[in-house]
């Protein structure tokens, strides 16, 4: 399916004018653009916490009931389509695509933030607060993050795959709005699904960034400095752009095998070295208590105590994963051509946040046993630089250099196929929905990131960037509900569903 070639699509040079001028607003005077973003985001955390809370709340249980029914047997193509892709592949891709360098950032700092401050008055550094810390983590990256992601994908790929129409988010209206006309309103959705996307992508880009060069501070005691951080992030831009160049089946295909198999390598040799029978126990604590304080973590709000807590995490955590969206979404959908509702729904809705919790078990449940139990101070160290969490960890165990290196390349790699794969997401939004974007747009896209990293890394902007981006989010939380009613408007029109009802009857 060819569509608009990018000199002629209006999504295309509305969306690069508006990155454009945010960028230069972020170079010109990153200060500003901090607290004019900062303000919005805390209005909004603060006047719509509840609703992200009972959103994502809602898509949890809409995914989940949608693979259970009868509309679980439908495929993502036609009646007799099969996958692309074998399932290890296929749960590499998402995982890298996702939020893999996220957990790679978080899986230590995360836990040992909530072990230094944590919520409800416990008292830190306790028992207590270790207990509650990780299973706050386990929630934060569990399937109420990937429940987002399922259902943008879902809608995009039954879209493009069922429906054989194109691959955009605005097309996913058509059930409510009819397949043609309100044409200012579709292009309003997917020019916000293009900013939405490439400042989100641009953030994460700079988070991976810093923690490689911190890494390689601690490991080969190289500067620390924006110097050394435009240098890894020019070679960055040349890899990726080179994964981006040789196609889905080739770039984002092989390093999303090599990224799921590393990680699985670190995790299975941490759970070795490390406190073994403690990451497990504490693993199936944890597990326990996020099952068992499912609900009240999902609409915990604090009206009555006040605190920011819960805005600073989870309505934080809810916004960020709204705002990533149409990025994960769309490439998820991308590489799940085949697979039956229920299938897809298992896939993204279980299978990355197990192993994101088996992660954070393993590294988060090793760094909080060396503070409890050895004396450490590695909260402490977390709590001035968070970028160092990782490393610092490793420091405490034996083979450190060899952990510490594995996990530099496996940074690279995750930010490689989520930079690949963004700059193919960006393709196919902006060429109103080709399926196979050309080189020069993902081209174009690609070299947009990098330098809105490399100036907001200049700039100190780079938590400003990160915070307009959830801005985007309250208007795609509406754009997701909307979303969710259209799937199931159109799964209820199947032909052969219907036809095995009337028979039913």
């Amino acid at each position: 399916m060819r569509g608009k070639a990018p000199h002629k699509n209006v999504v295309f040079w509305v969306s690069s004018i508006i990155v454009f001028l945010f960028v230069l607003w972020g170079a010109i005077s990153p200060k500003s653009l901090g607290d004019n973003a900062g303000s919005v985001f805390d209005f909004t955390t603060y006047a719509f916490g509840w609703f992200y809370l009972i959103a994502v709340f809602f898509f949890t249980m809409f995914c989940l009931i949608l693979a259970i029914s009868r509309y679980g047997k439908i495929r993502l193509g036609g009646d007799e389509s099969r996958p692309e892709y074998p399932f290890f592949t296929w749960i590499g891709m998402l995982f890298s695509a996702g939020f893999g360098v996220g957990l790679v950032f978080w899986g230590v700092a995360e836990p040992m933030s909530h072990f230094f401050e944590p919520p409800m008055g416990i008292d830190g550094q306790s028992e207590q607060a270790a207990r509650v810390s990780m299973r706050y983590s386990f929630f934060h990256w569990g399937i109420h993050q990937w429940s987002v992601f399922t259902v943008v994908g879902l809608a995009l790929g039954f879209f493009q795959y069922r429906r054989q129409e194109k691959g955009l988010i605005s097309t996913t209206f058509n059930p409510l709005i009819g397949k043609t006309g309100k044409t200012p309103l579709r292009r309003t959705v997917d020019i916000l699904a293009v900013i939405a996307t490439i400042t989100g992508v641009a953030t994460s880009l700079g988070f991976g960034i810093l923690q490689i060069n911190g890494g390689l501070k601690t490991v080969f005691d190289l500067p620390n400095n924006a110097v050394m951080q435009l240098i890894i992030t020019a070679i960055l831009l040349v890899m990726y752009l080179t994964s981006a160049m040789t196609g889905i089946d080739r770039g984002i295909k092989w390093l999303s095998n090599l990224n799921l198999g590393l990680a699985l390598f670190l995790m299975v040799a941490m759970l070795i070295m490390g406190p073994t029978v403690f990451i497990l126990n504490s693993m199936t604590l944890g597990i326990g208590d996020y099952i068992s304080k499912f609900f009240e973590m999902s609409f915990r709000l604090t009206p009555y105590t006040g605190g920011t807590w819960v805005r600073d995490w989870t309505v934080f955590y809810w916004a960020w994963v709204i705002a990533w969206s149409p990025f994960v979404g769309s490439f998820v959908a991308r590489v799940s051509r085949g697979r039956t509702i229920r299938e897809f729904v298992f896939g993204v809705l279980i299978v990355p946040p197990f192993l994101a919790i088996v992660w954070i078990a393993i590294f988060g449940g090793t760094a909080l046993h060396l503070d409890l139990l050895q004396g450490t101070d590695i909260a402490g160290l977390v709590n001035k630089d968070v970028t160092t969490a990782l490393f610092v960890t490793y420091e405490q165990l034996p083979f450190s250099f060899l952990f510490s290196l594995l996990s530099i390349l496996l940074i690279f790699t995750f930010l490689i196929t989520s930079a690949d794969s963004a700059t193919f997401v960006l393709g196919i939004m902006t060429t109103d929905g080709d399926l196979n974007p050309g080189r020069f747009v993902k081209f174009i896209w690609g070299v947009l990131m990098a330098a809105i990293a490399a100036v907001l890394i200049i700039s100190s902007g780079l938590q400003g960037l990160q915070t307009a981006s959830l801005i985007a989010a309250l208007p795609f939380t509406v754009i997701l509900i909307l979303m969710c009613l259209s799937i199931i408007k159109v799964v209820r029109k199947e032909p052969n569903l219907r036809h095995k009802k009337r028979n039913i009857q």
